[in-house]
């Protein structure tokens, strides 16, 4: 019993560090000012509004690795929740969001 405990625990740590080698996870400076913090959840990406009007708030959920990821994100202005992506190079990630894959906006943030 001992040694499946040790086992799954070292599996939950391995794949942890797995997502925390991501490029995407960090603090990021949204165009706004304000600083969104990307971070592992499940086998997914959550963004959560640190800091502005909105702190506190999840803006996103998404998958991928290696720099590009698929998802959803929300405008928290007007609560409206969008087909997304993000891709990482060097330190700006752009986050794209869009309605029916036609209407798309797009923001570059800068990791703090």
């Amino acid at each position: 019993m001992i040694r499946v405990t040790i086992l799954a625990a070292a599996l939950l740590v391995s794949a942890s560090a797995a997502f925390a080698d991501e490029p995407i996870v960090g603090n990021w400076k949204t165009v706004e000012g304000d600083t969104a913090a990307i971070t592992p959840c499940a086998d997914s990406y959550c963004v959560t509004l640190k800091t502005g009007k909105y702190a506190g708030r999840q803006i996103g959920k998404m998958q991928g690795k290696d720099g590009s990821y698929t998802g959803e994100l929300t405008d928290p202005s007007e609560d409206k929740t969008y087909s997304g992506s993000g891709s990482v190079s060097g330190n700006t990630v752009r986050m794209k969001g869009c309605v029916l894959k036609i209407f798309c906006k797009s923001q570059t943030w800068t990791r703090l």
